[in-house]
């Protein structure tokens, strides 16, 4: 079968895992000192899962429709 040699790249990240963060700025610096993500990750990318209800600020850390949409309504945002 076929393994990609890049699947471990990219770290998932919860709603509810940005919530937890003591921090309102998130980059995938702090992520890796938080331990949210792996500290070999190359990037990560927020799923819409669990909930948030503090404004925070993601900048380089991918996201999907819906957490953005999440995360937009909770009075953060995305670059």
């Amino acid at each position: 079968g076929f393994i990609s040699l890049s699947r471990g790249d990219t770290a998932e990240v919860r709603l509810s895992d940005l919530a937890r963060l003591p921090v309102g700025e998130i980059d995938l610096l702090a992520l890796k000192a938080a331990g949210v993500v792996p500290a070999l990750a190359k990037s990560a990318k927020v799923i819409k899962s669990g909930k948030l209800d503090k404004a925070v600020k993601l900048a380089g850390v991918g996201v999907t429709k819906g957490a953005k949409a999440a995360i937009e309504a909770a009075g953060g945002s995305v670059e």
